[in-house]
């Protein structure tokens, strides 16, 4: 493979992780047109690996790709939010479970500063940063299994939770959320599996309570959003 050629599978990998990203932090509002060509104006990549990118995250439940080929933010419907809600709760039981089992000073050091980092975004008011943090917690306990194939789970169901709070929720601050971090580590420095089971399952019932009707906001332009996740390219030097 060329340089030119490695450089394009990189900012299309880039393309992939900032429209994630921005998916993840609500910047991209559920809705969003993902016109191909502007994509791939933006990140300086072809079609070929914007359509790939998309394809990803419709794989994902993040994207809805139509019968034209045309994309869009996903919508998820209440009753969609209700089945992936159940499919997490189940998925994080069982993190909860194998962490618990696995417990180590540094597994307690990582969980700790990553929570710090949440609080300080909820503290400095960056409300759309610490969800998106707060979701990272949950992926970083599936890292921590050890299994490869369920953090993948993982992943994906956070990622289509954290759209459906967006479509669904109401900003509130993060408190509570923290304070249900927290509560998890102390039972996994226990080694109590059922403790940190029931802590997660009530957890994740409460961000789901949580995902209440909200008011619609007034969309920005898509290369403004863009721009704050991956730079447009300078243009090439002649």
């Amino acid at each position: 493979m060329s340089d030119s050629e490695t450089s394009q599978e990189n900012r299309g990998q880039l393309a992939y992780a900032a429209l994630r990203e921005a998916i993840m932090e609500n910047a991209l509002k559920p809705g969003t047109k993902l016109p191909e060509g502007d994509l791939g104006a933006h990140f300086g990549v072809s079609r070929t690996l914007i359509r790939a990118a998309l394809a990803r995250l419709a794989s994902e439940g993040l994207v809805d790709v139509g019968k034209t080929k045309s994309a869009t933010v996903a919508q998820p419907s209440r009753e969609e939010a209700e089945e992936a809600f159940a499919v997490r709760r189940a998925l994080e039981r069982e993190v909860a479970r194998l962490v618990a089992a696995r417990w180590s000073p540094a597994l307690e050091k990582t969980l700790r500063a990553h929570i710090e980092q949440e609080r300080s975004a909820s503290e400095a008011g960056q409300h759309k940063l610490s969800v998106r943090l707060g979701a990272e917690f949950h992926i970083l306990l599936a890292e921590m299994t050890g299994n490869a194939l369920l953090r993948r789970y993982v992943f994906e169901i956070l990622g289509r939770t954290t759209l459906i709070i967006a479509v669904h929720g109401q900003a509130h601050p993060q408190a509570d959320s923290l304070a249900e971090h927290l509560e998890l580590i102390e039972a996994l420095k226990k080694g109590d599996r059922a403790l940190a089971e029931g802590i997660v399952d009530r957890h994740i019932i409460a961000v789901e309570d949580r995902a209440l009707s909200r008011a619609e906001e007034e969309p920005a332009a898509l290369a403004d959003i863009l721009t704050r996740f991956a730079p447009a390219p300078a243009p090439a030097s002649r």
